[in-house]
């Protein structure tokens, strides 16, 4: 996806989170361990959820923050996306599915830091900075979540 707009980068955010859903939901479908199939389960349906979120951000926005060029700020491709479900989660231990599940979350918070480092409209640093907040209160609901799952 080109990523030209404040609005491009939030559709392809709430895209990220509903291929990584999927891509939870298949890995869950295959994985031969039930606690390892529960987790992925879990999480496919927060992922769903956060693509939700994500999408009224698209409907809540300041409509010129939205329209606010943001390829200027970008220096690469954010975040690649493989359109298979090719992350192997079916083959993962519990372990390895919160480390990847986490370490995709603390890339899209980077480049929300990254954002508002650099956002020049107070608009465009105010939509990223609560984006940002609810990426990092999801993903601190994840950890205790997981942890949780895990000492069951």
């Amino acid at each position: 996806m080109d990523i030209k707009t404040f609005a491009d980068l939030i559709d392809w955010t709430r895209q990220l989170h509903g291929h990584l859903a999927k891509c939870l939901v298949h890995g869950a479908a295959k994985h031969k361990e039930e606690g390892a199939a529960l987790l992925l389960e879990y999480l496919a349906d927060h992922e769903a959820k956060m693509a939700c979120m994500v999408e009224s951000f698209e409907q809540q926005a300041d409509a010129k923050a939205m329209h606010t060029y943001v390829y200027d700020y970008l220096s690469h491709q954010p975040i690649a996306v493989n359109q298979s479900c090719d992350m192997h989660f079916e083959n993962m231990n519990y372990d390895d599915i919160c480390r990847e599940v986490f370490s995709f979350h603390e890339q899209v918070m980077d480049l929300y830091r990254t954002l508002i480092s650099k956002a020049d409209t107070p608009g465009a640093k105010d939509l990223l900075e609560s984006l940002l907040t609810m990426e990092k209160h999801e993903a601190m609901r994840l950890a205790t979540q997981t942890g949780r799952m895990h000492d069951l």
